[in-house]
């Protein structure tokens, strides 16, 4: 695989992308340039809150504009560089595009840890939840009125990388290895994302009681041997809210039963396009998983995973769709 010449970040609020976008250009030698450290000297200079200026920026194309100049100027330039910044994707083309995400409450937490500025402050971490989400759909929004691109879309991406409970020194040995060409080469070559999801964050779509081979002593000390980058990719699926298995419970499992904080991954469908038998993947997903396959699943494993709305409300009365397949 070339190593591309760039490397750009994008992503949650509190997700840790300057932390390891900063590492990241040590590391590999590159100039960092970052525009949301622009954007909240931008707000500072207009005394508004980084959320504020997100909202006027809505009606006022100029605060785009200077920014989205300054990102084709350094995309046409062609130096390598790490760029820290939630559109630099749309501009640039020769270039390995992550984007970075965290559990919002995680996110939360983080973002009030840090040292706070005038553009951005938070009293409580419900606030703190409640105005990340608020910017994020705001710049959601203004991205497909003005350009037409959904920042969503993992699709958009070469990499997605879940930072909930990975460490800053986890995700940039990865990212780095991705980069380098060391990890996911065939799936970064021929069906990008490479996706590294935190394996506690994965929904299992099966009955845990019809798995073969889960608490193989041989497999799951095979898998630990070799760590996680190793791994055989698992199939995934996601909602726009939720990553769900498609094949691979066996290998999720392992992960989970070594301690594993990533995990490999295709995306085999996303929101709206088909899983199994024409079925999307939120559809799947709905029928798929049920309160008891959730419940049996934390037990099995000591980790919590959250009923999703459709199974809170419809319980095990939800009808199941096709099977999919496992490892």
């Amino acid at each position: 695989m070339t190593v591309r010449q760039s490397i750009v970040f994008n992503g949650d609020l509190g997700s840790g992308k300057s932390t390891v976008s900063v590492e990241i250009a040590k590391r590999l030698g590159l100039r960092r340039v970052s525009v949301g450290d622009l954007y909240r000297q931008m707000a500072q200079e207009r005394q508004m809150t980084a959320l504020q200026l997100n909202l006027h920026a809505e009606l006022d194309q100029a605060v785009d504009g200077y920014v989205d100049q300054l990102q084709r100027d350094i995309a046409a330039s062609g130096e390598s560089l790490v760029m820290d910044s939630r559109l630099a994707w749309h501009f640039f083309t020769d270039a390995l595009k992550v984007h970075m995400i965290t559990e919002p409450g995680e996110a939360a937490r983080r973002v009030l840890l840090r040292p706070s500025g005038p553009a951005e402050s938070y009293t409580s971490l419900e606030e703190a939840k409640a105005r990340l989400l608020e910017r994020s759909e705001s710049e959601r929004n203004r991205f497909i009125v003005r350009y037409g691109v959904d920042k969503a879309r993992l699709r958009n991406y070469d990499m997605v990388c879940d930072t909930t409970r990975a460490s800053a020194a986890e995700v940039i040995e990865h990212i780095v290895d991705a980069y380098e060409g060391r990890l996911g080469v065939e799936v970064l070559r021929d069906a990008p994302p490479l996706l590294l999801l935190d394996p506690a964050r994965v929904y299992p779509t099966e009955d845990i009681t019809t798995l073969r081979g889960l608490w193989d002593s041989e497999f799951v000390g095979d898998v630990a041997g070799a760590g996680d980058e190793a791994l055989e990719p698992l199939r995934i699926g996601y909602t726009g809210e939720y990553f769900f298995v498609v094949d691979g419970h066996r290998r999720l499992s392992a992960a989970l039963q070594n301690g594993f904080n990533l995990v490999p991954a295709q995306l085999v469908a996303e929101a709206d396009e088909p899983v199994v038998g024409g079925m999307s993947a939120v559809d799947f997903f709905a029928a798929q998983v049920r309160p008891s396959i959730v419940y049996d699943w934390e037990a099995a494993h000591g980790i919590r995973l959250p009923l999703p709305e459709h199974a809170l409300l419809g319980g095990d009365a939800v009808l199941a769709g096709e099977p999919g397949a496992s490892a």
